[in-house]
């Protein structure tokens, strides 16, 4: 007789295509190898020169208050945009961050973790259903989920519905974010994933919170999707703006 799946373990959200899987040799090469990224990043980091923040304000009432929201980026954005929300975290912001149930899922799970946040692992192509029944769970205890709403695979800077649906069921708004650095390594993959270089000017943005009530129809989905793709795009111009001129910081 067949055993029946358990859901809630990260190996039934993987994709039965991939070969990959968490050997133990694939545990103990991140077991000993985590430490050593963790400690380059927060060195590249404490590196960085932020010539400007911009928008901190519209996250301010979520820190304040704690209600939830949903905070989206871009798959190459993910490492000065999860620092931010590592900042917000130190102050009582709750994130708990949607991360892809693949196998290089495991890094940021547990960097995510290491920092106090929580994590759901899933992701809409694979395990969609079950991953918006954790975000859901999740809210309903006060965390905000974070999502780099173009991922787990693309294509680069299309928004997925996935998180507009998530915000409607849950009644919460949106929160773009967006980042760009003057000098920074590019890796050979779809998202171009953005690593600025060491002593780089960067510059941050936090959009205005973005709407989407519960009686919003399905069919109009579409329409605040492509919304928000055009607030996070425009938020990257403003970043890139921002390193053209003199330091400022817009509390």
């Amino acid at each position: 007789m067949k055993e029946p799946v358990d859901f809630s373990s990260v190996e039934s959200r993987r994709s039965a295509a991939s070969t990959r899987r968490m050997t133990p040799a694939r545990r103990l090469y991140y077991f000993l190898g985590l430490p050593v990224l963790r400690g380059v990043v927060a060195l590249l980091h404490w590196t960085y020169r932020y010539e400007a923040v911009l928008g901190e304000k519209h996250i301010e009432p979520f820190i304040k208050t704690g209600k939830v929201c949903a905070p989206c980026y871009w798959h190459q954005a993910h490492i000065l945009c999860s620092q931010r929300i590592r900042q917000w975290l130190k102050r009582g912001f709750k994130p708990c961050f949607l991360v892809s149930g693949s196998v290089d899922g495991e890094v940021p799970e547990r960097i995510a973790r290491a920092w106090g946040a929580e994590v759901i692992r899933g992701s809409a192509n694979q395990s969609g259903a079950l991953a918006l029944r954790d975000q859901q769970a999740m809210m309903k205890n006060g965390y905000s989920i974070v999502t780099t709403a173009d991922g787990p695979r693309g294509p680069q800077y299309e928004f997925k519905a996935g998180t507009v649906l998530m915000a409607r069921i849950a009644g919460v708004p949106i929160v773009p974010l967006a980042c760009a650095a003057d000098r920074a390594w590019y890796l050979d993959r779809w998202d171009r994933f953005l690593i600025p270089k060491p002593f780089a000017r960067v510059a941050v943005a936090i959009g205005e919170p973005y709407p989407v009530g519960r009686d919003v129809p399905l069919n109009e989905i579409e329409q605040h999707r492509e919304n928000v793709q055009a607030l996070v795009m425009s938020l990257m111009e403003d970043c890139q703006r921002a390193l053209a001129r003199p330091a400022e910081t817009d509390a």
